[in-house]
């Protein structure tokens, strides 16, 4: 399954009560201050998720796989995600847990 931004907006709006309009209004604001402050050069930490930043990846040798031929692969500027231990915790736990239900099912 995926979640979009528009589930998120319906779930402000099952949830907190805003108005669909309001809610995907907050959506797109949230996400608007997180590219902002990328573009800024921020970090963006969000406690108990985890930590978006910019990482410089420099230039490096790549390869056209069909014909081997070597190609610079230019230097760029590329997003990073970091999720929290608290995040990464929670993740594990519900996996542990559909793994255990897998096995008391067969």
């Amino acid at each position: 399954m995926t979640l979009t931004k528009a589930d998120l907006a319906d779930l402000l709006f099952d949830k907190v009560g805003l108005n669909k309009r309001e809610a995907k209004d907050m959506v797109e604001a949230f996400f608007e201050e997180i590219r902002t402050s990328l573009q800024e050069g921020d970090v963006v930490k969000l406690s108990g998720f985890g930590n978006f930043q910019l990482r410089d990846k420099p230039q490096r040798p790549g390869r056209n796989p069909k014909t081997g031929e070597e190609i610079p692969i230019s230097a760029r500027r590329v997003v990073t995600f970091h999720a929290s231990q608290k995040l990464k915790g929670l993740v594990e736990l519900h996996y542990a847990k559909r793994q255990q239900q897998r096995r008391t099912d067969i």
